[in-house]
């Protein structure tokens, strides 16, 4: 009797299957949109480039892109006859994008394939919403965007690489100018993407309006349910979830830039919990205040503008020189009280600060962390306060309780992480 021989899942054989999984996940875009190649087609595509790259054999991945590039050429080639070049175009750009997809696959890099993949898939999707927004840019803002995307790209190779040390009021601090600058850009494009998303779909509901809109200008939500309130005394409950969405949007914008960027040092996991408290509590109590099916219209500024750029960038500069000076003089509590201040302005700012401050070692990782929190919760307090000012006693009073049990509640999961 023949023994069998039991079959061992070996790594190169998960990098194809997962490689044939993603082509099958770029596919179906256009297998839905009825297109020449789908799902099949672009699964065998990103098979083919995982193939040929395990197998370790440079001219077969030549080969194979060169194969890839003939059927998308004969794709345009129809396309042209038959009248519909841009679609035969975006469809051959994504076979290319199938095998680059396979090929990082294969070579083990499983993030950057599934990354590209995703971003791909997206890309696709969103065709009719991206088409309409950049319809509906004016002339001044597509010339701002552009000019917003050269200053972002060609300041950044401009800058000197690595570590720059900088003593600010006797205090060393280790600085590097490129991180900076992506912190800066980063924020900036938060609020451009989030004004597209706002721009639209704000219609589709409060959760847009307050989660989005939030993102780009949480200072917008609030004066516009202060109208909304004004306006229509009935619908409280709805400008108290707008509010509260975009203190959620600040907590998660703050985490995703503090784990973004202080990788190089080690990320401060410990904002998490509290912070994760701030974005839950509010979506969780925005849920239960309001049904999120009531659409409100925000009028948010165009982000697309260097001066709104430049003017963050110079407001970082100033918070970041504020808390360097106070955290020489006054030490930890000094840099506490710096991003308390500075939270009521721009939390953005005071995060950006706290991470650069902990990325250049002055600052230890307990210190940064509650800085951060200290300017949330600066932030949480801001915005109940000028709800407060406004003139429906209700909606201020709805806000500012709501808040304050989220702040508690933030400060003990601090507490209880710090200890």
């Amino acid at each position: 009797m023949s023994q069998s021989v039991p079959v061992v899942v070996s790594g190169p054989l998960l990098r194809l299957v997962l490689a044939t999984a993603l082509g099958l996940f770029l596919g179906l875009e256009r297998e839905w949109s009825h297109r020449s190649a789908g799902i099949r087609t672009f699964s065998l595509i990103s098979l083919l480039g995982a193939v040929f790259t395990v197998l370790g054999r440079e001219g077969l991945l030549v080969v194979g892109a060169g194969l890839v590039a003939l059927q998308g050429v004969a794709l345009v080639v129809r396309g042209l006859l038959g009248g519909s070049e841009g679609l035969s175009l975006t469809t051959a750009t994504s076979m290319l994008v199938a095998y680059g997809v396979g090929v990082l696959v294969g070579a083990g890099m499983i993030t950057e394939g599934v990354t590209v993949a995703v971003l791909s898939s997206l890309l696709l999707v969103l065709k009719r919403e991206l088409h309409s927004f950049a319809w509906g840019l004016t002339r001044s803002e597509l010339r701002s965007a552009t000019e917003f995307g050269v200053l972002a790209f060609v300041i950044y190779p401009v800058l000197p690489p690595g570590e720059v040390p900088v003593e600010i009021a006797g205090l060393s601090i280790s600085i590097e100018p490129r991180m900076v600058w992506l912190l800066v850009v980063s924020v900036a494009a938060i609020g451009i993407v989030n004004y597209a998303i706002v721009e639209a779909y704000g219609s589709r509901g409060i959760a847009v309006t307050g989660f989005f809109g939030g993102l780009a200008s949480s200072t917008a939500v609030v004066g516009t349910m202060l109208d909304y309130v004004r306006q229509r005394p009935e619908a409280v409950s709805y400008a108290v979830a707008a509010v509260l969405l975009a203190d959620a949007a600040m907590a998660v914008r703050n985490l995703a830039i503090v784990l973004a960027f202080t990788l190089p040092r080690g990320p401060l996991f410990g904002l998490i919990v509290p912070l994760g408290v701030v974005a839950l509590g509010s979506v969780a109590v925005a849920a239960f205040t309001a049904d999120w099916d009531e659409s409100v219209e925000i009028d948010l500024e165009s982000p697309f503008s260097i001066r709104n750029a430049l003017g963050f960038g110079a407001l970082f500069a100033v918070v970041l020189a504020a808390s360097a000076v106070a955290q020489a003089y006054f030490g930890d509590s000094g840099f506490l009280v710096a991003a308390a201040l500075s939270g009521l302005v721009s939390s953005a700012g005071a995060t950006t600060s706290a991470v650069v401050l902990y990325n250049g070692g002055a600052l230890p990782e307990s210190t940064a962390i509650l800085g951060v929190m200290v300017a949330t919760v600066a932030s949480v307090v801001v915005k109940a306060a000028l709800t407060l000012a406004g003139p429906t006693r209700s909606f201020g009073y709805r806000v500012t309780a709501w808040s304050a049990g989220l702040t508690v509640a933030a400060v003990f999961a601090s507490l209880a992480v710090l200890v």
